[in-house]
């Protein structure tokens, strides 16, 4: 994207401001976020930021080429603690943004979904695979993706869904200000370097599909560029067990911390015990691939403490 006039909702979080920073080096990026989890101290000065919600009135969205919308309660937790508000911002919020841009004569959205509706699988997980929700969070989310498929087909706007797995940057980033929100990798490896027992819910042999944030950032502006419509998984296809990453940070950072287990207090009907993504369509679509190898993720986390 070159020479654009962007908006990002949640543009203040942690993939938000990732990604309005990034596009903000060749295009006009508007940034939108509530301050709910967000905070504008991770947007570049070159990034115009506006402090609204979703469920505002008058977002500004005149003269946008392109919305990239990821404000959200983003987590099971944060929707557990208000279910009433989960619902308002994720699938209200979302039905307000894409109205307004599409009023305002834009028709190419990129928006936020999850992948946790894929539920548990240690083999890749295909788009057209049946899902189901289990959650609130999830329910939300795939709220948003049957709303974005109506925007589509009656108003025959590009509405490109895309499921996140495990996005991590670590506290060096733009990541810090979500403390227990945070990825596990980024919270793992603060405790780590601070001489502290990282604790793991269970016996640890549970898995992720971590994907970089910088990797995330290119697969949105690709679903843009290529003014996709549907849904697409941005992860890396492989998957590594908290042990694992405990045992690679302790190498990574020079130290001998042991974990801690303890019970899991999520309900194990909900908790997602694996995840990894089969990247084929997004790849078919646009070329895009993950570039960030697990243990140069690893080694940009821990280089803040080294």
């Amino acid at each position: 994207m070159n020479g654009k006039t962007v908006l990002v909702t949640g543009g203040a979080g942690f993939i938000g401001s990732n990604l309005a920073n990034s596009l903000a080096a060749e295009n006009e990026v508007i940034a939108v976020d509530d301050e709910y989890l967000g905070t504008p101290e991770n947007l570049s000065d070159e990034v115009e930021y506006v402090g609204k919600s979703v469920l505002d009135e008058d977002l500004p969205t005149e003269g946008v080429d392109a919305v990239f919308h990821l404000a959200a309660l983003s987590s099971y937790a944060m929707h557990e603690e208000n279910p009433q508000k989960g619902v308002r911002v994720n699938i209200e919020g979302f039905v307000n943004t894409v109205v307004q841009a599409r009023d305002d004569g834009c028709d190419t959205v990129v928006y936020a979904s999850t992948s946790s509706i894929y539920g548990n699988r240690t083999e890749p997980s295909p788009e057209d695979m049946a899902v189901e929700t289990r959650t609130g969070y999830e329910a939300s989310k795939m709220g948003r993706e049957r709303y974005g498929e109506y925007f589509s087909h009656h108003y025959d706007m590009t509405m490109a869904g895309m499921r996140f797995f495990s996005v991590y940057q670590g506290y060096g980033g733009n990541e810090e200000h979500k403390g227990e929100y945070a990825n596990i990798l980024a919270q793992f490896a603060d405790d780590i370097a601070s001489g502290r027992s990282p604790k793991i819910y269970g016996d640890g042999t549970q898995t992720r599909d971590f994907t970089h944030v910088d990797d995330i950032v290119r697969g949105l502006v690709a679903a843009a560029e290529h003014e996709l419509d549907g849904v697409y998984n941005l992860g890396t296809g492989e998957s590594y067990d908290f042990n694992t990453v405990v045992e690679l940070l302790n190498e990574e950072l020079g130290t001998d911390v042991e974990p801690t287990y303890v019970e899991n207090p999520i309900p194990e009907y909900v908790y997602v015990h694996d995840t990894m993504a089969d990247i084929s369509k997004m790849n078919e679509a646009t070329g895009w691939e993950p570039q960030i190898s697990f243990r140069e993720g690893l080694r940009s986390i821990c280089e803040q403490y080294t």
